[in-house]
């Protein structure tokens, strides 16, 4: 996401304005990749039920000081424009080789067909770009948090 991301307390007032209510626990905000493009068709994927899990750079959390996700939180995903887009509950999120990823957890992704060379070429790309704007060199045994969620509200637009 290019621009700073809201706040959970502004975007919690802002779902329950609009009739949703969090279950308890620790809420944070995320928004899914680099572009309104790669955003929108990645937040497609979820409300269709296809995709189950995301992928983050380490070594990019760890540069912009973000949160990393723990099981039970809840995530307010937010669309390019940072509205409330998504409500998702984190399952498991562990921190991996990049080419330790499995076959298993590409399928859950749900990017592409599913498989793990489809998973491995879109995120080869993003965590490149990812590197560049900190610094980094993209390497094979990168660190990536994985992420397994359900999803809990689909927002609707205003």
């Amino acid at each position: 996401m290019i621009a700073p991301l809201p706040s959970a307390a502004t975007l919690i007032a802002q779902l329950e304005a609009r009739g949703i209510t969090l279950p308890p626990g620790v809420v944070y905000v995320d928004g899914y990749g680099d572009s309104p493009l790669l955003s929108e068709s990645l937040l497609a994927l979820i409300r269709s039920g296809r995709k189950r899990a995301g992928t983050g750079l380490l070594w990019g959390y760890e540069h912009d000081g973000d949160h990393i996700a723990n099981p039970g939180e809840i995530e307010i995903i937010v669309d390019h424009l940072n509205r409330p887009a998504l409500v998702t509950r984190v399952l498991r999120s562990e921190i991996v080789p990049f080419n330790e990823v499995t076959a298993e957890y590409a399928a859950i992704e749900g990017e592409g067909d599913g498989s793990l060379e489809y998973w491995r070429t879109g995120h080869w790309a993003f965590f490149s770009r990812e590197c560049r704007r900190i610094g980094r060199e993209p390497e094979e045994t990168m660190p990536v948090i994985c992420c397994v969620f359900e999803l809990l509200h689909v927002v609707p637009a205003e």
